[in-house]
């Protein structure tokens, strides 16, 4: 059974895509980039405030589907440039301060709206 997740409090999808499917247990969650929901564009700053908002995002789905950053067993993150993983990945421990997830960190050479990140997660109750 494939369900499809939306919520008004994330960025609508800016392609042919769902923010998120819920297939028995496990919610896929597309790449969330650093759009606020409410002005529908891309947050001001560095990387700090563009991976926070991205995570932000990514909670408002997990809620929206029942579930909560406990839940997620896999995230990818990519980076417009490897030079801010750490940042990133500040940002990123506070969300998961306890058994993190397994996880990939990559650079690419660019990313939908010129974001210097986006973050695609898996969940499983």
């Amino acid at each position: 059974m494939k369900k499809i997740i939306s919520t008004k409090n994330a960025p609508r999808a800016i392609g042919p895509y769902s923010q998120a499917v819920l297939s028995g247990n496990t919610l896929y969650i597309s790449g969330q980039i650093p759009i606020n929901p409410e002005t529908g564009k891309i947050v001001a700053g560095g990387i700090t405030e563009q991976t926070e908002q991205v995570m932000k995002n990514i909670g408002e789905i997990l809620k929206e589907a029942g579930f909560s950053y406990a839940d997620v067993v896999k995230s990818t993150c990519l980076l417009s440039d490897m030079s801010n993983f750490a940042a990133m990945n500040e940002v990123y421990g506070k969300y998961y301060s306890k058994n993190p997830p397994a996880r990939a960190a990559f650079a690419v050479k660019e990313l939908p709206m010129s974001v210097l990140i986006e973050i695609e997660t898996i969940a499983v109750k």
